[in-house]
């Protein structure tokens, strides 16, 4: 669906150009959701993206519930925009398709573990550099092919807890805890779609195109600021601290009469016109509280002097006037809320189509605007399509298909 075409009303968050990627041609062969997650990041600008799925397809289709039909929510969520094909890779028929595919393709995505395309004679620098010299060859994995854990599997809450994230989230009650949303998948995702786009530009100039070993371990270990950099300068072991900012104070969540709200004042600046702003004009005088390093040291008195200030405001008010004056103050709001809020509606960050609802792009631009175009795909759904768009004729694609190497359902 091109949603320049598409009735007005029809939905919300649509495309409403042919997007900034529009002629790119990328094969999908990732599952779960680091890759999906990249893909999807391409597809939402105008990307052409095939998704290759197994016969027992993208395993993300029964993480539920909720489902829509047999596909799950996490499925939904990170997929649209994209057009399926169920093919079997292990069979030489599979891979002669693949390579078909790969005839005119500008990117390949894959999170097979670190040799399984190479044991297929599929690997990037003996293989498919030779015969796609253009082609930009995207490999998310655990660890990556080399180093002591080379090879491994990776999964987002074993990273988390390899790479440090656990141990500084959460408070010294609950001990080291797991980031609620998938963070280092999503964060994989966010930088493969970045060193794609770096190797594009870069392919302008040289005309050749190269080969990302994207890892999990490696983009959650880029996640560790501020507190990598403050061990390196101070060699202590950064600590969990709870909603409390270890560089910064005030920079907690505070209690109101309605709701809960958050304060994080970053300079001199800000904390003396909060403490104004609230009535308390005496503790921005007070010299225990006259720089951020004084602030921190008497981290207890503050938050108790500010408490106290607060616990009887009208949180939701009171946020709003605060950040209307330039303070950074937010009310702490459940994700329904958050998803139904006027300014969520006013950026379009809820996207609807034809019964979808998904999240909407955040990357806005203003002559090539993304969006939605099409709903997560069907198992298989585009399959014939596909094919015979790369020249396969019915023939060919029913012989693939009672073959078993092209699958239009699920294998379970």
């Amino acid at each position: 669906m091109n949603a320049t075409t598409s009735p007005a009303g029809r939905g919300r968050g649509l495309a409403a150009s042919a997007g900034a990627l529009a002629g790119l041609k990328v094969i999908d062969l990732t599952r779960v959701l680091g890759g999906p997650y990249c893909t999807m990041i391409l597809s939402d600008h105008g990307a052409e993206v095939i998704k290759i799925e197994p016969p027992q397809g993208d395993e993300t289709r029964e993480w539920g519930p909720p489902f829509d039909g047999d596909d799950a929510s996490y499925f939904i969520g990170v997929n649209r925009n994209k057009r399926s094909i169920g093919l079997d890779l292990s069979r030489p028929e599979g891979r002669a398709v693949l390579l078909r595919l790969l005839e005119g393709a500008d990117v390949l995505v894959e999170n097979f573990k670190p040799g399984g395309m190479e044991k297929w004679g599929l690997g990037y620098e003996r293989e498919l550099a030779p015969r796609f010299p253009r082609l930009i060859h995207c490999r998310v994995s655990g660890f990556g092919g080399d180093g002591p854990l080379g090879g491994l599997p990776g999964y987002d809450a074993i990273l988390q807890a390899m790479t440090g994230l656990m141990s500084i989230n959460g408070d010294a009650a609950a001990g080291p805890t797991r980031m609620g949303t998938p963070v280092v998948d999503l964060a994989t995702g966010l930088y493969s779609a970045l060193g794609i786009m770096m190797a594009l530009h870069e392919r302008e100039r040289s005309g050749k195109g190269q080969y990302l070993d994207m890892t999990l371990h490696d983009c959650a270990i880029a996640l560790l600021h501020p507190q990598a950099a403050n061990y390196f300068l101070n060699a202590k072991r950064p600590r969990a601290t709870g909603n409390a900012h270890p560089n910064l104070a005030p920079y907690e969540k505070y209690q109101t009469r309605t709701c809960d709200i958050f304060i994080a004042a970053g300079n001199n600046n800000q904390f003396r016109k909060l403490c104004e702003a609230l009535g308390l004009a005496g503790l921005a005088a007070d010299p225990r509280f006259a720089t951020n390093a004084k602030r921190l040291e008497h981290r207890p008195a503050l938050i108790e002097a500010l408490a106290a200030a607060l616990v009887q405001a009208d949180g939701h008010e009171l946020s709003l006037r605060l950040l209307r004056m330039g303070l950074p103050v937010g009310p702490v709001q459940a994700i329904d809320e958050a998803l139904a809020a006027p300014h969520t509606e006013a950026r379009a960050m809820v996207a609807e189509l034809d019964g979808y609802r998904g999240l909407g792009t955040p990357i806005k631009l203003s002559r090539t605007p993304g969006g939605v175009r099409r709903k997560p795909p069907r198992f298989a759904a585009d399959s014939h399509a596909i094919l015979a768009q790369y020249g396969f004729d019915a023939e060919a694609i029913a012989d693939l298909e009672k073959a078993g190497v092209l699958v239009t359902s699920r294998r379970r």
